[in-house]
C-alpha cells in the first residue's frame, strides 16, 4: 500500500468510491428526515442537535475514508473487503439514526457501535499503510493510535448519564478532529487536489439530489389534501431552482486551489461538516413548508420558514469562505454574504421561499457576469 502520486494526470473517483458514495445516501436521508419530524413536531432545539450529533458520524467517516483514498487507494481485494465493511457500517448506523432523535430517551447505542465499527475499519487501512511505506510510517501509526483511543472513549460515552452527554460529544468530536492535526504534523500524506475536491463536489451532488427526492416525495404525499394544486407546484418549482441555484454557486469556484497546504487543506475539510449538513437539512425545511401548507406542523409560519432559510444561509456563507472569497472580485464578495444574509432575513416576509430563490438567482447571475479571478490574481487577493 504504497502512496498515490499526489501529480498523477487525470486522477479521477473510482467506481468503489462512487459505490462507497453512493450507501451514504441512505444515512443522510434517514437523518434529514428525523430532522423533518423533529422540526415538524416542535421539537426544533432537540432536534437541530441530535440531526448535527448524527450528521457528525455520517460526514467524518466519509470523511477519513476520502482523505485516505486519496493518499493510499491501491483497489486490491483487501483495500475492497475493508472499504465494504465500512459500509456495512454505515448501514447499521443509519438504523440507528431514529432512536437519537427520541425527545424523551435518546439512544445512541446502535449509531456509536456502527461508527466505532468503520473506524475500526480505518485502523486497519492505517495499520497496513505504515508496513508499507517507511517515510509515513508514524504518520500512519500515529492515526491509528489516535483513532483506537478515541473509538475506546466513544463506547464509554454511552455509558454517560443523559445530563452529560452533549458535552462529552463536544469533547470527543474535538479529540477526532485532532488527530489528523497531530498525525500530519511531522510528515503529510500526500493528497491529490483535484481528486480531493471532485470527492467534495461529488458529496455535494448526492445530498443536493437527496434534498430534491425528499422535497418530490413530500410533495407527492401532500397532493390528497391540498386543493388546489397551484401551492404544491409552486413550491416544488421554487425547491428546483434554489437547489439548482445552490449548485451553481457551489461549482463556480475552482475548488482545488483551496487545498494547497496542510492548514487550507483541513480548513476546507472541517468547514464542509456545515455545507453538507445544511444542505441535507435543506430537504428537511422544505418538508416542513409542505407540512404547513398542510397544517400538519407545530411551528407557525415565520419558524417554519427559518427551517429552509438557515439551512441555506449556512450553505452560501460555507462555499463562500472555504473556495468562493479568494477566488473571486470585490463584487462577488459583497454578494454572496449579503445574499445568505437576505435568505435569512425574508423568512419574516409573506413569501419567504419564493424570494430566497429569488436571491438565489442573483447570485448566480452576478457569478456569471464575473468569472473567477485567475490563479495569479487569486494569489495576490489573498496576500495582505
Amino acid at each position: 500500500m504504497l502512496p498515490r502520486d499526489p501529480r498523477e494526470p487525470h486522477r479521477v473517483a473510482s467506481s468503489l468510491e462512487l459505490f462507497f458514495d453512493l450507501v451514504f445516501v441512505i444515512s443522510v436521508s434517514t437523518a434529514s428526515g428525523q430532522l423533518h419530524d423533529a422540526l415538524s413536531a416542535g421539537h426544533a432545539m432537540t432536534g437541530v442537535v441530535s440531526y448535527l450529533m448524527v450528521f457528525f458520524a455520517i460526514w467524518w467517516a466519509w470523511m477519513n475514508f476520502t482523505w485516505f483514498a486519496t493518499s493510499f487507494d491501491v483497489d486490491d481485494w483487501l483495500y475492497r473487503v475493508v472499504t465494504i465493511v465500512q459500509m456495512a457500517g454505515v448501514l447499521v448506523l443509519a438504523a440507528g439514526i431514529a432512536p437519537v432523535f427520541d425527545a424523551h430517551d435518546p439512544d445512541f447505542t446502535i449509531v456509536v457501535m456502527a461508527y466505532v465499527v468503520m473506524r475500526v475499519a480505518m485502523i486497519v487501512q492505517w495499520l497496513r499503510a505504515s508496513r508499507s511505506d517507511p517515510a509515513l510510517r508514524r504518520t500512519a501509526r500515529t492515526y491509528a493510535i489516535g483513532i483506537g483511543v478515541v473509538q475506546v472513549l466513544w463506547v464509554g460515552f454511552l455509558l454517560l448519564p443523559d445530563a452529560v452527554r452533549l458535552p462529552a460529544f463536544i469533547v470527543l468530536m474535538l479529540a477526532e478532529l485532532s488527530v489528523p492535526v497531530i498525525a500530519e504534523r511531522r510528515a503529510s500524506t500526500p493528497w491529490h487536489p483535484h481528486h480531493i475536491t471532485e470527492r467534495y463536489s461529488l458529496f455535494t451532488l448526492i445530498v443536493l439530489g437527496e434534498s430534491l427526492l425528499a422535497s418530490a416525495t413530500a410533495i407527492i404525499g401532500a397532493r390528497e389534501e391540498v386543493e388546489p394544486i397551484g401551492p404544491l407546484i409552486w413550491i416544488a418549482a421554487v425547491t428546483l431552482v434554489s437547489a439548482a441555484a445552490m449548485w451553481w454557486i457551489y461549482f463556480w469556484p475552482p475548488h482545488h486551489r483551496a487545498i494547497t497546504t496542510l492548514s487550507r487543506s483541513l480548513a476546507y475539510g472541517y468547514a464542509h461538516y456545515f455545507v453538507f449538513a445544511a444542505a441535507a437539512a435543506f430537504s428537511a425545511g422544505v418538508e416542513v413548508q409542505i407540512d404547513e401548507l398542510t397544517d400538519h406542523t407545530e411551528l407557525g409560519f415565520v419558524r417554519a420558514s427559518f427551517t429552509t432559510s438557515v439551512p441555506i444561509a449556512i450553505f452560501l456563507l460555507g462555499i463562500w469562505i472555504v473556495a468562493i472569497r479568494e477566488n473571486a472580485d470585490r463584487v462577488v464578495n459583497t454578494a454572496v454574504p449579503l445574499g445568505a444574509a437576505l435568505v435569512l432575513v425574508d423568512a419574516v416576509l409573506p413569501v419567504p421561499v419564493t424570494l430566497t430563490a429569488v436571491v438565489l438567482v442573483a447570485i448566480v447571475v452576478v457569478l456569471v457576469l464575473r468569472p473567477p479571478v485567475s490563479a495569479e490574481a487569486s494569489d495576490a487577493l489573498s496576500t495582505p
